[in-house]
């Protein structure tokens, strides 16, 4: 539907009952600025940061920067991602624990304001496009839906904190625009017409502000940036003069996208149709505003060719729909920021390809949910104690041909003597592959082939020798309170698929209804809620020693690995 709007007006203030009428309005600005600003519209300015990349836990983090798993950001990760070919930083800030006083003024610590804004200009500097906000206050004072809540002083708290960004932000360049608060929790129509005034007070606030503000873009949201709920609830601003677009974020399905009841498949005709069938819904309701998916991705820990598949139809369906992107990444994900590292610089490949509208061919991968195995050709595997043989490798060439096979030190292979081709499949001969793999090598990598094709991104091929894991020790009292760490010897891949959950009983420990998934997500728990891995150990989390605990059933927790096969998982039993 189209969305229009008008000059700014005075006006405005009365629709505001709960806090705006007590506002003092300074139309002309606190903040004066020297120079000139360069208008850009709110379309072209979504078109030019596409893709982008979330600066996550970081200034976002609570209570400070640093508090969670990254340190405090410095340069040289702006540079990194300008080199590898993004072109915009989201820089989420959460503002709660820096407040140094309460209502009215709720003034935010300077120094904190001027951290913003020093890193704000280390994106800049790197000429990068910035999006900053107000990010996790959203759950810390700012849940419109919480019990009790007071919305006057959500307002008020609000709009305080965006005159003060507004004005030490306010002479920036046209490249920075504002969102006014990540992720507003929304359940009802209700929820979402305090969010659309929650829209108007951060407009008006940015123009108390002064400096180019009321020129600036902004990302507007609805109800927890959810786009099923912005499509319901969101009405566009009137009054203002700002360049808008919509922002909204796309974490589904779920199951996949956070490892839960072991879904680590994608790709069927059916998960692509729900994923587009997403992204027409909102563009339906929104014809003629620029749109941005602000967060997306899948989890680090999934299999590597389900992953790419998902994330290139993501970025590609997007671009169908004249969305741009902007990648999540709280740094445990795309870039390990001390090493200046890209952890699949495959799939950063494939995003960008795909927002650039060239096809990938991708490695291909078990898609069906009823599968009993799950098959991957982003690796060769062998099992310790096998005879040596053929493997193949297919790809989805996606109209493209296979140019090339290289190894790591980029020397090529020959063909047919180390492997030959056959429309989209690769087949690796068993004398090339005695180079690495043997019945008595022991297990681990051992070796990344590159292949490379006519156009879009290459693809890799770990040859991978593998073996069934050990555990420590195979049982224990459950205790309460804590984690479970188990110590576990690799004998292969670090990765865990999935973790089988089943009481001696027969009855699932969560979730019983998976029992109408398929048989690889059957009783299975979820990544990081339920269980975890680090290092030298797996972990089963507190929540499932507790659920162990209460239902006082011992339960046998199977961890399940890559290749995930048959046989490739180990036991251990927590008794009660």
């Amino acid at each position: 539907m189209k969305r229009a709007f008008t000059t700014w007006s005075l006006g405005l203030v009365l629709l505001h009952q709960s806090f705006a009428e007590r506002i003092s309005l300074r139309t002309n600005g606190i903040v004066a600025c020297d120079g000139e600003f360069s208008p850009i519209s709110a379309a072209d300015y979504i078109a030019a940061i596409n893709p982008g990349w979330n600066l996550g836990n970081t200034l976002d983090a609570v209570p400070n920067e640093g508090s969670w798993n990254n340190p405090p950001v410095v340069a040289s990760t702006f540079e990194d991602v300008k080199a590898a070919g993004f072109k915009s930083v989201r820089i989420p800030v959460t503002y709660a624990d820096h407040f140094t006083s309460s209502s009215p003024d709720w003034t935010i610590d300077p120094a904190w304001l001027q951290r913003v804004s020093d890193v704000v200009d280390m994106a800049l500097e790197n000429g990068l496009f910035v999006i900053t906000n107000v990010h996790h206050d959203s759950w810390e004072w700012a849940d419109v839906t919480a019990s009790g809540a007071n919305l006057t002083l959500i307002e008020e708290k609000l709009y305080r904190s965006w005159v003060q960004i507004g004005e030490k932000l306010g002479c920036k360049s046209s490249s920075v625009a504002f969102e006014p608060i990540n992720e507003p929790p929304a359940n009802t129509a209700e929820d979402g017409t305090e969010l659309n005034k929650i829209n108007d007070l951060f407009l008006q606030a940015l123009a108390e502000s002064g400096g180019f503000n009321t020129q600036r873009v902004v990302t507007l949201v609805g109800g927890g940036m959810d786009s099923i709920k912005t499509s319901q609830w969101f009405e566009a601003p009137t009054g203002f003069s700002n360049p808008w677009a919509i922002q909204y974020h796309y974490y589904s399905p779920y199951d996949f996208i956070f490892q839960a009841w072991g879904k680590t498949v994608w790709g069927s005709d059916a998960d692509k149709a729900a994923m587009e069938a997403d992204f027409a819904n909102i563009r339906g309701n929104f014809t003629d505003i620029p749109l941005v998916i602000g967060e997306f991705e899948a989890n680090m820990q999934l299999e590597p060719a389900a992953r790419r598949k998902y994330i290139d139809f993501a970025v590609r369906t997007a671009r169908k729909y004249d969305t741009s992107v902007i990648l999540w990444d709280n740094g445990d994900g795309a870039l390990e920021r001390a090493t200046h590292t890209w952890r699949d610089a495959i799939l950063m490949d494939i995003m960008f390809n795909a927002a650039e509208g060239v096809s990938n061919s991708l490695s291909d991968s078990t898609i069906d949910a009823s599968a009993t195995e799950q098959l991957s050709s982003a690796y060769l595997f062998h099992k310790v104690g096998d005879d040596v043989t053929d493997q193949t490798a297919t790809f989805l060439l996606n109209g493209n041909t296979i140019k090339s096979v290289k190894i790591a030190n980029g020397a090529a292979l020959s063909s047919p003597k180390d492997y030959s081709i056959s429309a989209g499949t690769v087949t690796f001969k068993k004398a090339f592959l005695s180079t690495y793999l043997s019945p008595t090598a022991a297990p681990g990598s051992k070796a990344n082939l590159t292949i490379s094709f006519s156009a879009g991104a290459d693809a890799s091929v770990e040859i991978v020798q593998w073996d069934v894991p050990t555990l420590g020790a195979t049982t224990s009292q459950a205790v309460p309170g804590s984690d479970l760490l188990i110590p576990i010897t690799w004998k292969g891949l670090y990765k865990v698929a999935a973790v089988k959950m089943l009481r001696e009983d027969g009855v699932y420990l969560f979730d019983d209804w998976t029992q109408w998934l398929g048989p690889l997500q059957q009783a299975r728990g979820t990544y990081s809620g339920q269980w975890d891995r680090d290092g030298t150990h797996v972990t089963i989390k507190e929540a499932a020693v507790s659920q162990v605990i209460s239902g006082k059933v011992s339960t046998t927790f199977t961890f399940e690995f890559y290749p995930r096969v048959a046989g490739n998982a180990v036991n251990y039993t927590l008794t009660v």
